[in-house]
């Protein structure tokens, strides 16, 4: 019984040295494998590749550039704009030049005119006002009015004036295609023009069967401040280098660039009682 009891615990010990060397050896094995892959990786395949940089030289081609002239009449994917005046808001006149219309590129909904007024009130109101009369609240800051959108200059110019300089700014406001889409700038023009016919509206323009309510009632039964239906007023932060006109919209603004501006030079002393 001793001797074989003896014989089992030599056998379990070889068995255990037996397990200890093969867990040595694919320990072994896995580390020369992680260093082999190690050393493959390091290859400079990636870094050498053949490949040209942006506005370096190449052997490839004949003239040494690296850089290629684009392939003349295509087009990048996303890229087709066939309605050049959707994306544009102007088109060539008969004399060559730009001209702008009095047209949407697409049908007019109430759909277009909500996303318009959404759109005017985060990106414009601030500025224009509500009602695009140009005392928003920059006026309340110091600033000088904004466009005013009721006055005789905007009220002649076509619809497709508003999406061009929505796209490319106009003096002191910078464009807005960056937050606006062209679709959305087409829908604020059309919400522009529906504020202008608004403030000019008359109760002959509501159809018949409509019911016309006063601003005043409305106002109450919102629990609007008082005043809110009361004529619009020149803030006194406002600042204007011409002295307002009643043409110019209600509240009277100063035109921005009058047709009939008097520039006046003083007439210089003769020389003769200039020496004196």
């Amino acid at each position: 019984m001793m001797v074989s009891r003896l014989k089992n615990r030599e056998q379990g010990t070889g068995n255990r040295e037996q397990n200890v060397h093969l867990r040595v050896r694919c320990v072994a094995t896995g580390a020369a494998m992680m260093v082999l892959l190690l050393i493959a990786g390091c290859r400079q395949d990636m870094q050498n590749q053949p490949k040209i940089r942006s506005q370096r030289g190449s052997e490839l081609f004949a003239d040494h550039r690296g850089a290629r002239p684009q392939v003349a009449n295509t087009v990048a994917r996303g890229q087709l704009r066939e309605d050049s005046y959707f994306y544009t808001g102007v088109i060539q006149a008969a004399d060559g030049y730009r001209e702008e219309k009095n047209e949407m590129p697409f049908p007019v909904t109430l759909d277009v005119l909500k996303r318009g007024q959404e759109r005017f009130n985060i990106y414009c109101s601030p500025c224009h006002s509500r009602v695009g009369n140009g005392l928003g609240e920059i006026v309340q800051r110091g600033y000088k009015p904004a466009a005013n959108y009721h006055d005789q200059v905007r009220l002649s110019q076509p619809i497709s004036h508003y999406f061009y300089v929505m796209t490319h700014g106009y003096g002191a406001m910078p464009d807005y295609s960056a937050q606006l889409t062209p679709v959305d700038r087409w829908a604020v023009a059309a919400y522009i023009r529906a504020l202008q016919l608004s403030q000019a509206a008359k109760v002959e323009d509501v159809p018949s069967g409509v019911p016309v309510r006063s601003l005043k009632e409305i106002a109450q039964e919102k629990h609007l401040p008082e005043g809110f239906a009361e004529p619009w007023t020149l803030p006194a932060t406002a600042v204007q280098a011409l002295p307002n006109d009643m043409k110019q919209g209600n509240p009277a603004l100063a035109p921005t660039g009058p047709a009939d501006l008097k520039i006046t030079i003083p007439q210089s002393k003769p020389a003769t009682a200039a020496a004196k």
